[in-house]
């Protein structure tokens, strides 16, 4: 009788990172600038990586998912984000912040498993580089990318039906700038154990199955690349690794960090700081990782730009 009695609300309050006035505006300059980054950065890795034929090969494949998932990853909460910076009332609807959690569950979990699918294709060219080309066919590329999608939507979906069961009667303020599940569950007036065993259980198993592919691919990359003989040989086996390596690195350390550090960390050190890491500076650092440290792309990247400048 008293849940009937209750009010169901129909929007939340997204508190967002400041409520001064003045902070908010330099707040939505810095990610606004973030975001058009984030943006223009991996559109142009596919760009090249499209239209330069040099690099239509698995390692370049996998890199233009992984781009397009950081596009996606970035978008389902930023946009949103910068409104509310500017925005008198900073609420979104009930479904709409379901919506988001939804797409962003999504996105970290495919951006993972692509991730490791990279992890392989650098263990199939350094470890076995005679059979590469049968290891990783187009067909096999599509599927691993298909099955880091599937993952996934099945990842996103699971939480999501479980948080649609959920009843909001109050408060409504939510204490993020994005609608991410943890801080959606505190607000829940009915029990929510199950959604928190769901939701750990998904992100435990999904992140372990990916890092341990990962970290499988690598253990036999260093025992290989540690048996060539010439430093210049080991120097180079290495190198075709180093901008994927910092960009695992970035995710998987980000997670640890969030998932591990203290309660009494919580304190100095929000939530929202780990999610900025990896829900908008990382897919901002994704590509200018491998524009830096890649000599395929920077090479194609001055090829594009040689075109453009003789059509002016």
């Amino acid at each position: 009788m008293k849940m009937k009695n209750q009010t169901t609300l129909t929007k939340f309050i997204l508190l967002g990172l400041s409520s001064d006035p003045q902070m908010q505006i330099f707040l939505f300059l810095v990610f606004l600038v973030i975001y058009l980054i984030t943006l223009g950065g991996n559109i142009v890795i596919m760009v090249v990586i499209r239209a330069d034929s040099q690099l239509h090969i698995p390692m370049y494949f996998f890199l233009f998912h992984l781009s397009f998932v950081d596009i996606c990853y970035s978008s389902a909460s930023v946009p949103n984000m910068l409104m509310n910076f500017l925005a008198e009332r900073k609420t979104i609807s009930v479904n709409g912040c379901i919506s988001q959690m939804f797409f962003m569950l999504l996105s970290a979990a495919a951006e993972a498993f692509i991730l490791s699918a990279m992890a392989y294709d650098r263990y199939a060219a350094i470890c076995d580089p005679l059979h590469y080309m049968e290891k990783m066919s187009t067909r096999i590329c599509v599927q691993l990318v298909n099955g880091a999608w599937a993952i996934g939507f099945f990842h996103a979906l699971l939480n999501t039906v479980f948080a649609l069961k959920l009843h909001f009667c109050g408060p409504s303020q939510i204490s993020h700038f994005s609608c991410e599940l943890p801080p959606l569950l505190r607000l829940s007036c009915t029990e929510t154990l199950t959604n928190q065993v769901v939701l750990y259980t998904s992100v435990l198993t999904f992140a372990s199955i990916s890092f341990l592919l990962t970290l499988i691919s690598y253990i036999h990359i260093i025992s290989t690349v540690l048996r060539i003989h010439s430093a210049e040989g080991r120097r180079k086996a290495f190198s075709t690794c180093s901008s994927h390596l910092i960009v695992v690195g970035l995710l998987y350390l980000t997670a640890f960090l969030q998932y591990t550090k203290p309660s009494s960390v919580s304190s100095v050190v929000p939530d929202e700081i780990f999610s900025i890491q990896y829900s908008v500076l990382t897919p901002m650092l994704n590509p200018i990782i491998y524009s830096l440290k890649n000599k395929e792309v920077k090479t194609a990247l001055r090829k594009m730009l040689g075109k453009l400048k003789f059509l002016n």
